[in-house]
């Protein structure tokens, strides 16, 4: 028999049943209110000895389900096994499968007892020294040695050894934590002086700044930033500064417009980057991608992405010559459990639960609920508040936000009334109802322990959530897709029922456990339960709970491409002023202004990169169609690529109802955002566009309520003033609404139209109207002043605002200051004069105190 052979064995039927048990106890230790299956055999029964041998042979292994095996094992032996022996065995065996974060934790909880090592036999200590020596990597800028798995230490190796890398692991595999040293380490020790960390979206791009900012050394001379400014790259020319910037793909985009030729990396990390294939947004990262590449031809490419199908694929871009290399690996490093919860026929607080694997379902027992859930959305919300008793963490995933709110509510009415309140809830409270609403919903669900998350919220109420989280102090979050995107937030359980993502449509099995994995994070739990409701309704659950899956890696462009001549047909009728084109896909609209602007660049798309994934009759197809548009177009290529998404097709129309403008070039621009004028103006601007670029700001009778919210926004408003004002607009109008919506409703406009739509388009604009005064004669007229872009993307319209949030603080936190500040024109280092003046008197400006803790983390801090 190999021992391939005596692994599959060992699963099927040498230790099958202990397996069984094992599971069943450990699955069902973390759900409250559950009575157990009277049938359940008791762990008394585990040939424990037999099992963790068992467990040593199915760690040589590189199956998922031998190692999964061999982890369960391993982490029984250590939490359940009452043999110390037994125990100390089961710690040799998390070591052999690389997992000293699990040997830590049940250090850290007192399930092992200290000194290990003394109780080993020789040859054993031995082998653990060697291995402890064989899992560790050195962080040379320190001369720290830093434990690793395997996937990690194989990351650290080839790093070192090639240009570019993509690296692909499951969600809790310790991917960010370790890029994250790597980076550092190599900005320290390798001469590195420019950085980009590119994130999908500014909830982790806040994530990941304030990680670099913690681990930042001392004296180490690297400076952390997520603002797009070019004096960021003067002063790290000039000082001899490193530099680490965390952006989002747009954000990426507008520091290469705001400094040209002269953007030279020395390192791209793009995490999340199976996102290349998300619809709209996927082809303006691979755009920036291409565009650092082309500006910085010698720059080091790291990709970073969840357990994926084909991490190579974007290696294919690579330069000529350059060393490339994939990582991968789906060993699991913490254990999730998949259980079933289906109604006791008859028995509505009853329901049934069983823990799924893969070749057998367990019956773990009945669960009992405190009331009957009539409809689906109580049922949710009650299974959770049942499963999630006891706390320790317990997230439910909505498919909406408002079903999140709906959902929390129902828990909050669930759990007992505290006579204590903790004073961090407190200030969450306080914060929620003062910088969004004084009915703000979220205010009371958190006194009593519970929240929402959704993508939409201020950046400092969606952290602050995520922070008592993790501590404990909030016990049940309902999330949205949010978490889906890349934020590390762990739990004990999750409860989710026929999850749906992006416009309804069923989720993915590779988003499912991608979400999955948030279940038992490494490192803070051995473990994680996620309850599925119902899988047996198909309306919920097409497909039932998903197996197991791996991203599939497709460029969106790609994507598009491969539909055949579809994109050459849309490209013609675009061309031909069609509407029905314009209306027809915006995902055909952002590959197609792709397509145009490499065109352009080129000269034929047969150049380009992607051009050798499609057949040449293709590629032939659309270089016809892309010929006869540019053909038309006077727009530079320089200016085209500047927007990425947005048509140079359109550009040019707009160049030409510039020119057939007949009255005062100056009426053209926008008005100061200080100025009566300036919203008006952006009504006009924003049917320019639609008219001659692309119906963005639709339908026409929603233009003045897009240009209320750009203009409130640039003018510094915070969102509780903006709400009020949506407020006192409906009552005005006598137009009626419900609360809960119109917060939500303000939040999507000015996170959709004042910092994606507005930017992506009013920018062009502004570059349009520029050439055109340029050719007219009319230079004078050009603003040199802050980008448009950058000051939608933050919010800001001043030297003050600019300087509070390039210190660190949040748009909330600098819009609560700047209310108090008299002056628009300070630097930052006036600013932290400003606030070192007034530090005694914070607390007298009615401020919330999670806002005076976060200006004198970030300011008081900072060096002037």
């Amino acid at each position: 028999m190999s021992l391939s052979e005596l692994q599959d064995w060992l699963l099927t039927d040498g230790v099958q049943a202990d397996l069984a048990t094992l599971a069943r106890h450990m699955a069902a230790s973390e759900i409250d209110n559950l009575a157990h299956d009277p049938e359940a055999v008791a762990l008394t029964t585990i040939d424990w000895q037999r099992l963790v041998f068992a467990g040593s042979i199915l760690a040589r292994s590189e199956v998922r389900s031998h190692l999964e095996a061999a982890l369960r094992i391993a982490t029984g032996a250590v939490t359940v096994s009452s043999s110390q022996p037994i125990k100390d065995a089961g710690a040799v065996l998390l070591g052999k499968l690389s997992n000293r974060q699990a040997i830590n934790l049940a250090s850290s909880r007192e399930l092992l007892t200290p000194d290990l090592d003394s109780r080993l036999g020789i040859s054993l200590r031995l082998e653990a020294q060697h291995r402890q020596l064989d899992q560790t990597v050195l962080v040379e800028s320190s001369g720290r040695w830093l434990s690793v798995n395997t996937f990690q230490q194989r990351f650290w190796e080839e790093a070192a050894r090639n240009q570019w890398l993509s690296a692909s692991a499951p969600t809790a595999s310790g991917k960010t934590y370790l890029v994250l040293q790597w980076l550092l380490d190599q900005m320290l020790t390798h001469d590195l002086h420019v950085a980009i960390y590119l994130a999908p979206t500014r909830a982790l791009v806040a994530e990941i700044e304030a990680n670099l900012k913690q681990i930042v050394a001392p004296g180490s001379n690297i400076e952390v930033s997520s603002l797009p400014l070019r004096d960021k790259f003067d002063t790290t020319k000039s000082e001899s500064k490193r530099l680490v910037l965390v952006f989002t793909q747009e954000r990426l985009h507008l520091m290469a417009n705001l400094m040209g030729d002269a953007v030279k990396l020395d390192l791209l990390i793009v995490d999340e980057a199976h996102k290349v294939g998300d619809d709209q947004r996927g082809v303006i990262l691979q755009d920036a991608i291409e565009r650092v590449c082309r500006l910085s031809p010698s720059v080091k490419v790291v990709f970073i992405s969840p357990a994926t199908q084909n991490p190579e694929e974007l290696l294919t871009d690579a330069p000529e010559g350059a060393a490339t290399v994939s990582v991968t690996s789906d060993t699991p490093t913490v254990l999730q459990n998949v259980v079933v919860a289906e109604q006791v026929p008859r028995k509505p607080k009853e329901w049934a639960l069983t823990a799924v694997q893969t070749s057998r379902s367990l019956n773990l027992g009945v669960l009992h609920l405190a009331s009957s859930p009539l409809g689906v959305r109580k049922r949710l919300a009650f299974i959770a508040a049942a499963v999630g008793e006891r706390g320790g963490g317990t997230l439910v995933y909505a498919n909406t936000a408002d079903e999140s709110e709906k959902v929390a509510d129902l828990i909050g009415q669930l759990l007992p009334q505290s006579d204590v309140t903790d004073p961090e809830v407190t200030a969450l409270a306080d914060l929620a109802r003062k910088a969004v609403h004084p009915n703000y919903q979220l205010a009371p669900l958190v006194e009593k322990g519970v929240a929402f998350h959704y993508g939409n919220m201020p950046s400092l109420i969606r952290q602050e959530i995520e922070r008592l989280f993790r501590s404990g102090k909030i016990r049940f979050l309902v999330c949205t897709s949010t978490l889906i995107e890349g934020v590390n937030l762990s739990c004990r359980t999750i409860v989710v029922r026929g999850p749906r993502k992006g416009k309804g449509h069923p989720m993915e099995p590779h988003d499912f456990w991608n979400l999955a994995g948030r279940a038992g994070r490494w490192g803070n739990e051995f473990q994680g339960n996620i309850i599925c409701i119902e899988p047996s309704d198909r309306k919920a659950w097409p497909s039932g709970v998903p197996a197991r899956a791996r991203y599939p890696i497709r460029r969106e462009s790609d994507a598009v491409l491969d539909l055949g001549d579809a994109m050459a047909a849309y490209l013609d009728r675009r061309a031909a002023d069609g509407e029905d084109a314009l209306q027809e896909s915006e995902k055909f609209e952002q590959v197609g202004s792709y397509l145009l602007a490499n065109y352009m660049r080129l000269g034929s798309v047969a150049q380009a990169s992607f051009a050798k994934r499609h057949s040449p009759e293709r590629i032939a197809r659309l270089e016809e169609s892309l010929s006869r548009i540019a053909a038309t177009i006077e727009v530079s290529s320089d200016l085209s690529a500047r927007h990425p998404g947005v048509s140079a097709l359109g550009l040019q129309r707009l160049l030409v109802a510039f020119r057939s403008y007949e009255g005062d070039p100056e009426n053209l621009l926008p008005a100061p955002i200080a100025s009566r004028d300036a919203y008006d103006r952006f009504i006009t601007i924003m049917r320019r566009i639609n008219q001659h670029v692309f119906p963005a700001f639709m339908p026409d009778g929603l233009v003045p309520l897009h240009a209320l919210i750009v203009s409130q926004w640039l003018q510094g408003y915070s969102l509780a003033t903006m709400i009020q004002r949506n407020i006192r607009w409906h009552r005005e109008n006598g137009r009626p609404f419900r609360l809960p919506v119109l917060i939500r409703n303000t939040m999507e406009l000015v996170e959709h139209t004042a910092r994606f739509l507005a930017p992506k388009y009013l920018s062009a604009y502004v570059d349009v109207l520029n050439l055109h005064l340029g050719q007219i004669g009319r230079a004078d007229l050009v603003d040199e002043t802050l980008d448009i872009g950058t000051q939608l993307e933050f919010g800001i319209s001043s030297q003050t605002l600019l300087s509070l949030v390039e210190l660190g603080l949040s748009r909330l936190t600098a819009v609560t200051l700047y209310a108090e500040i008299a002056r628009d024109d300070l630097s930052k280092e006036a600013c932290i004069e400003w606030v070192r003046d007034r530090n005694t008197h914070l607390e007298g400006m009615n401020i919330p105190s999670i806002i005076i803790r976060e200006i004198r983390e970030k300011i008081l801090t900072t060096d002037a």
